[in-house]
């Protein structure tokens, strides 16, 4: 689709006059063009730049005006839920119904804010693309160049930088508030923190950039975005997050984080916030199959920054790094030794293997949980960076330090050069559950990862795709989703009614829904005006429409939901979503090899004997049946044996021959077909020509 027409077609209605008059400046580029023969002059250019200054400060104006007002709302709204939540913890009974319908009113508001939230951030993206489409469109057709210079003028009123995470922490704050009527759930607010040692289900999802915003809203509905201080105002730098990750010239760990080998270790050190944090946390995950009855771990201890490169060296010794935590006794002596264990492993694994800081990845990340509750743990990584830190190629990036200093918190990191680093499109959304066995997820989780907001990409990671992109030269083996970047997984809209949608509220006449009104409404979270009358179901169209008979609503109404509910698609949680955008056929680049992890358990080399045997055990049979044959003394008993002693042998051959491939292959744990399509069928074949053969003989005798 044209961008004329995508923007005409998602463009707010309210906001209309306000957006980029995309098709009036390409038509005025034609017309130009037209009348001067194809030749465009210094005066069009300057009449061409000046209608584009006067739309950029009419969108500019809009957006921070429209900000501006944002913000005044929440403030007020923010006094009213204070207000409502102080007067309503004495309040009597009869008095708490009067409190519940303002909650009730404050809830709407709030989603009303929200709404504004995300229309102001479509309205932003839509014209900064508007904005650089139409600047392409006039230097490849005029041959003038204006990209570069209007682009100074774009970040001087860069209207499409807003950043609106803080408006997102302090509605999700309110918001939770008013939905658990100011009682909000209170607990450790590190969820978890305290657990050295964590166990979580956790799935990944790549999120286009234009639902970003939309997909924090739609979360924040249902969890809380997590503040670990909240007496903090909070500060952008507060959710950047930076890992340094480890590895040898040869890429161990790499490869066996890739390939998923049992025991795989992964090493890095993450620090929160800026580069002035005084202390970072060593990490160790470690992946465990499942055949093992183990689960992959994670586990990690804190570290002052100051002797980062005197403990990996081995120079400060374990038992310095923890003698202030014994001396402080905030930890039991259990604790305290099982960290010291964890940190001499590490010690050991970074002196014997040779490890050193290969990879950096920087990302911001806004995390939604309850506080001290990990059953539902949501975070949302954007701006995902991946930057070099090894010296494989001859640059010493770090100097002797276990982190280059040249760079920080400062995303885009403009400073380096383009080898070095590499800018992730997209933002991984991880949804990590801890429930009971057979407990399903719950249902706006599911509705979630199965919309058109996400894409699924099992066992993604930021350490493999780093050292894939940036250490080609030195793998030869590459994720699956490597060769298939530049695969667009913007989808269309799944269901219209799914998303951030504007409350609309019909009024009857005293500004309130009687009875009536109220039996013949379908009022559900996100939905639309109440609807009147009984329903059908439009094949055509797939939408539920209105008819004017109200005496068969109960009963229609009752079809269509049963209709719905049958013909509903089951999306597994733990599965690719259907319409997956990824292709289902891709190739390598040269040079390459793809990983597919194929997962492999003991009892699939058992299975595998157990076949080989069985096989076995059928050829014995035949054999037995030749040599009983054999015992009749005739020329047709002779003939019969042999096409059976010939049977016998062919299955020994062949179900060896399936055996090895089968065993060579699940070692190497290659994706590829292990049924067996043509065995059965030339044993029966040659089972039953040896029947043939048998009658045939004795007829003709």
């Amino acid at each position: 689709m044209k961008f004329g027409e995508t923007l005409k077609s998602s463009l707010i209605k309210e906001y209309a006059y306000y957006y980029i008059q995309y098709d009036e400046l390409k038509y005025a580029i034609g017309r130009g063009l037209s009348k001067n023969g194809n030749k465009w002059s210094d005066s069009l250019e300057e009449d061409f730049l000046n209608k584009m200054e006067g739309e950029l400060d009419k969108v500019y104006n809009f957006v921070v005006l429209k900000h501006k007002e944002i913000l005044r709302r929440m403030k007020e709204v923010e006094k009213l839920v204070n207000d409502t939540v102080e007067n309503s913890r004495n309040a009597t009974e009869e008095e708490a119904e009067f409190y519940e319908q303002d909650f009730q009113d404050l809830e709407e508001e709030l989603s009303d804010i929200i709404a504004d939230v995300h229309d102001l951030n479509k309205f932003t993206r839509l014209n900064y693309i508007g904005f650089q489409k139409i600047l392409k469109k006039h230097d490849k057709l005029t041959k003038f160049i204006l990209k570069p210079i209007f682009q100074a003028r774009l970040n001087a009123k860069a209207f499409y930088k807003d950043n609106y995470d803080s408006l997102i922490v302090n509605l999700s704050k309110l918001y939770d508030l008013v939905r658990t009527r100011g009682n909000p759930v209170k607990g450790d607010s590190a969820a978890g923190g305290s657990m050295q040692n964590f166990v979580r289900q956790t799935t990944k999802y790549w999120v286009h950039p234009d639902n970003i915003t939309e997909l924090k809203l739609i979360i924040l509905k249902h969890l809380p975005v997590l503040v670990f201080n909240s007496n903090k105002e909070f500060e952008p730098e507060d959710s950047a997050i930076t890992s340094i990750y480890y590895d040898n010239k040869d890429m161990d760990l790499y490869y066996g984080r890739l390939l998923k080998t049992e025991g795989a270790e992964a090493i890095r050190i993450r620090w929160y916030g800026g580069m002035g944090a005084e202390t970072v946390f060593v990490e160790r995950k470690t992946h465990r199959e499942d055949w093992t009855g183990e689960k992959s771990v994670k586990a990690r201890f804190p570290l002052k920054e100051k002797n980062v490169n005197e403990f990996m060296k081995g120079q400060y010794t374990v038992k310095q790094a923890f003698e202030k935590m014994r001396k402080d006794g905030k930890k039991s002596v259990q604790e305290i030794e099982s960290l010291e264990r964890l940190a001499q492993e590490v010690q050991y694994r970074v002196i014997k293997d040779k490890l050193r800081p290969v990879m950096r990845s920087f990302y911001n990340r806004t995390a939604f949980q309850l506080p001290g509750d990990a059953r539902v743990r949501i975070s949302l990584d954007t701006e995902l960076t991946m930057v070099r830190e090894d010296n494989f190629d001859g640059i010493d990036r770090t100097h002797g330090n276990w982190r280059r200093m040249d760079i920080g918190v400062n995303y885009p990191f403009a400073n380096l050069p383009p080898k070095d680093v590499e800018r992730f499109p997209y933002a991984v959304l991880e949804v990590k559950l801890q429930t009971q066995m057979g407990q399903e997820p719950p249902q706006w989780v599911k509705e979630m990862v199965s919309s058109h907001l996400v894409e699924a990409v099992p066992k993604f990671s930021k350490f493999i795709h780093g050292c894939a992109t940036l250490l080609s030269d030195r793998v030869d083996l590459i994720p699956f989703w490597l060769p298939q970047m530049d695969v667009d997984i913007k989808k269309p809209k799944k269901d219209e009614n799914y998303g951030i949608v504007r409350q609309r509220h019909t009024e009857s006449g005293h500004g309130e829904l009687d009875e009536e009104e109220l039996a013949g409404s379908s009022l559900s979270s996100g939905s639309a005006a109440p609807h009147y009358g009984s329903v059908s179901f439009n094949e055509n169209n797939n939408r539920i429409e209105e008819t004017s008979d109200p005496e068969n609503n109960t009963l229609i109404r009752r079809l269509v939901s049963w209709y719905k509910e049958i013909t509903k698609p089951d999306h597994s949680f733990n599965k690719v979503p259907e319409g997956t955008v990824f292709d289902a056929k891709f190739t390598a680049p040269p040079g390459k090899k793809i990983s597919v992890v194929v997962r492999v358990e003991p009892k699939v080399y058992f299975a595998t004997e157990r076949t080989y045997l069985s096989w076995l055990s059928i050829a014995l049979i035949f054999g037995a049946t030749a040599h009983t044959l054999l015992n009749y003394g005739d020329l047709v008993s002779l003939i019969t044996s042999t096409c059976f002693y010939f049977t016998a042998i062919l299955t020994i051959v062949y179900s060896t021959y399936v055996y090895i491939f089968r065993v060579v292959n699940i070692r190497n744990k290659r994706a590829v077909r292990y049924d067996d399509k043509f065995g059965p069928v030339l044993v029966c074949s040659a089972l039953a020509l040896s029947v043939f053969v048998n009658f045939l003989f004795r007829l003709l005798k």
